[in-house]
């Protein structure tokens, strides 16, 4: 229960920024952490997690508020297109659990999330830099960097002061003491400052005191709503929400020592931010922030986060008045800090150490985050890692894959005592081996038929197989075309060690036995030189 009501009271200021980040005023803010801290929590996969708005999200969500705006022509008419475009979200986040679509996320590189996150930080503090002091943010990226030298220009002192006092107090408290949570420190005593000294400031403006209403309602006037914007919008929410919830679940575990149901997890975040979206609220995912307070705490069970939505609904009950009056530049304030927070310092400071490659993958996705499209940065970045990958292997399984005579291989530190053989001159150089080592797949198809142009003068290849886990569509008909040249050239090829996937991979094509006979398969390699040894001759006929 302590750790829910810790997390509680760090929480509040961080819903009441992300809420007036989002367009929709602060109280958004409150009702998402609401209900996603109340579900999430319950139908949850990480018992110890924390769920509400978050920097990523908030990032998403500002869009689609502006968007619809754009496109409806004001607040009201927008909604429903707001409303649908969250709640579609949380149900394509829980549809990606019931699919089992969880484990797949642990599959993301790290310089893919690493450029993604810093990205995300540099976004939240571009768009706190004009409300930091005193004044309207432009709309978009490229129009806040375009004006960026009018903050320096007739804005506000007043402003300007209190948001840099509550950067410092969030960033220097904590040398001081970490017994009273410095998020809120500095928005208590900043927000007070500001009315003890009557400071020209904007402020957050009237919080309702009430419960929330339900909204689905809206999603009946489907007419206005910007489908387009609701489906493409709606699938990054969900992606972006699940990458968020399972990186802070990783955390979580790391400090309980226990291990998350990550589909589990993305059903609950679904709900969460479904239920969100039903009362107005904005989208979440997993906080780490308040899931480690909560955690440090000693909370190691799901009522954490139940009296954690409990605490929210209180202070909203009862401290709305008072809410009211937080200047917007402490939220600005807040949030900057957050952005700070978010930027991955530890893959920039080792950035000249990575592998150039690496590097270059983390620039993009950094570049694309924030002068393009979150998921497209993350679609570039897997497929750019996916490539590298791929070539990796190839240079790998390149460099491991040896052509020799049977009679090198047999005296090669390569070969096992199992496979020693008595070996005559011929067998010794008309038998050829490939030994190959690792999957065959795409990446090294075009490499594999490179190297089979290398037998010359020979009568028998022996492909060496026993170290080949995997066989793709590519790498099979790859092998299919070198074994149809080897035979069109009077070569008879044998493999031996072929494991049960490219067996069945060479069966489906019909390899097996069409162009490869039963009896041309060995287990070991010691069984194909004493089955050509006691032959009278190496050269085969079609009824061999």
């Amino acid at each position: 229960m302590a750790g829910g009501i810790s997390a509680g009271i760090v929480g509040i200021p961080l819903a009441l920024a992300f809420g007036a980040q989002s367009g929709l005023g602060p109280v958004a803010g409150f009702y998402g952490a609401i209900a996603l801290s109340l579900f999430a929590s319950v139908c949850g996969g990480t018992p110890t997690q924390i769920s509400g708005p978050t920097g990523p999200m908030i990032v998403v969500a500002a869009l689609v508020v502006s968007g619809a705006i754009e496109h409806a022509g004001s607040l009201e008419l927008a909604y429903p297109t707001i409303i649908a475009t969250f709640f579609f979200a949380g149900l394509m986040q829980a549809l990606f659990g019931f699919l089992k679509f969880g484990k797949y996320i642990r599959y993301i590189p790290y310089p893919v999330v690493s450029g993604f996150m810093t990205g995300i930080g540099v976004i939240i503090i571009l768009l706190q830099i004009f409300p930091l002091v005193g004044k309207e943010s432009p709309k978009g990226i490229h129009n806040i960097l375009r004006q960026l030298p009018e903050v320096f220009s007739d804005f506000n002192y007043e402003a300007a002061g209190l948001g840099l006092v509550t950067v410092a107090i969030i960033f220097l408290f904590p040398k001081i003491t970490r017994t009273v949570p410095n998020i809120l420190l500095a928005l208590v005593a900043v927000s007070v400052l500001a009315v003890w000294t009557d400071f020209r400031v904007v402020n957050i403006g009237a919080i309702p005191s009430q419960l929330p209403e339900f909204k689905l309602s809206l999603l009946l006037s489907w007419e206005n709503m910007d489908l387009k914007l609701i489906f493409y919008s709606g699938i990054t929410l969900a992606l972006l929400g699940s990458i968020d919830s399972l990186l802070t679940s990783v955390i979580a575990d790391n400090v309980t020592k226990t291990k998350h149901d990550s589909n589990q997890e993305l059903i609950g975040q679904g709900l969460g931010n479904m239920a969100a979206a039903s009362i107005g609220g904005i989208p979440g995912a997993g906080t780490t922030m308040s899931t480690l307070v909560n955690t440090n705490s000693g909370a190691r069970t799901r009522l954490s986060g139940v009296v954690h939505g409990l605490s929210l609904i209180l202070v909203l009950v009862v401290a709305g008045p008072w809410v009211s009056r937080i200047p917007v530049p402490v939220l600005a304030g807040i949030l900057v800090t957050v952005g700070i927070g978010i930027i991955d310092y530890k893959g920039l400071k080792h950035i000249k150490r990575l592998p150039r490659e690496e590097t270059l993958v983390m620039i993009a996705v950094l570049s694309m985050t924030i002068f393009a499209d979150l998921i497209q940065a993350v679609a570039l970045g897997m497929i750019l890692s996916s490539i590298l990958f791929m070539k990796k292997m190839g240079d790998l399984a390149e460099t491991q894959t040896e052509v020799m005579s049977l009679g090198s291989y047999s005296n090669s530190q390569d070969s096992s005592p199992d496979e020693t053989v008595c070996l005559t001159p011929e067998l010794s150089e008309a038998v050829f081996i490939k030994r190959l080592r690792g999957p065959l797949f795409f990446g090294f198809a075009m490499t594999f038929q490179d190297i089979a142009k290398q037998f010359q003068g020979i009568h028998i290849v022996i492909l060496k197989m026993k170290e080949v886990p995997f066989i793709d569509q590519t790498g099979l008909f790859a092998m299919e075309e070198v074994v149809l040249d080897l035979k069109s050239r009077g070569i008879t090829v044998f493999i031996c060690g072929l494991q049960d996937q490219p067996h069945d991979m060479l069966m489906k094509i019909d390899m097996i036995p069409s162009l490869i006979p039963e009896n041309f398969l060995f287990p070991e390699l010691a069984d194909c030189v004493d089955y050509l040894s006691r032959r009278k001759t190496l050269k085969f006929s079609e009824d061999d």
